[in-house]
Formats: C-alpha cells, structure tokens, sequence
C-alpha cells in the first residue's frame, strides 16, 4: 500500500473511488472541477494504492482553512475507499497521512465531512479519534 498526494495530470487516478462517493460526477467532469476550480480555492487530493491491483482504490480530498471558530484547519470533504478494498486499512492510512500534513501546517484540528446515511465512515471516522463537535445544516437552493 503506497500513499501519494496526486497532482493536477494525475487527478484522474482518484476517480474510480471518488466515483462511488460522487456518482454524479462523469471522469471528464471530476478532473475539470477538481483541477479547474477546486485546487485554485486550495484542494488537494491523495491516493491509496492497492499494491496487488496495481490502482488507486482510496482518495481524501481536502483543504486548509482559517475560520473564527476553528482557526487553522484542516477540512477534509471526501474520503472513499472502493468496495473491494474496503476494510483493508486505506481509508485509516489516508487519516493519519491527513493528520499528519495538518500537524506539518500547524494546524490546530482535523474536520471531516461525512454524509448523515454514511455509517460505516461514521464508525471509522470514531475509531480514529474524530468527535461530532457540531451539526452542519445545509440548504440546497
């Protein structure tokens, strides 16, 4: 299992997982918005890699931020594994390679972004030390 931040001409690596998270998005699509809007606002993207598939089968998506009530942070908005490599410790690996980086930032905390249905990402994100400090409400307009 290998761990790597992906550039710009690499984002297309990230998109077999990220599909399962984001199903809405098309491949040409994924890499548009994450190369052409997301990484200018500061996005950034890792890679698990399975060493047997010889592929990418987990992503984190994040950003480092500054807000009143957090100060410097880091918010991670997507974190997906591929059903077939799940339970293998990719997602934990991508956290802590995460958790490290925020500490490399000096960052004062970690926020992870999780979707209410998601439960086993709640139960990993509890298992890795994460709390649910606060409800984000949301309104689609």
């Amino acid at each position: 299992m290998k761990i790597e931040e992906l550039e710009a001409d690499r984002t297309w690596l990230a998109f077999d997982p990220m599909r399962q998270l984001r199903p809405h998005l098309t491949s040409t699509g994924f890499i548009r918005l994450v190369n052409e809007v997301q990484r200018p606002e500061g996005y950034r993207l890792v890679a698990s890699w399975d060493g047997e598939l010889g592929r990418v089968v987990a992503a984190l998506g994040f950003r480092q931020l500054t807000s009143l009530a957090e100060g410097r942070h880091i918010a991670i908005d997507d974190l997906t594994t591929l059903l077939a490599a799940r339970g293998r410790g990719h997602a934990t690996r991508l956290l802590a390679w995460a958790e490290r980086e925020a500490r490399r930032l000096n960052c004062e905390n970690m926020h992870l972004t999780v979707g209410t249905h998601r439960h086993e990402a709640h139960r990993l994100a509890l298992r890795a030390g994460y709390a649910i400090s606060s409800f984000q409400l949301s309104r689609r307009l």
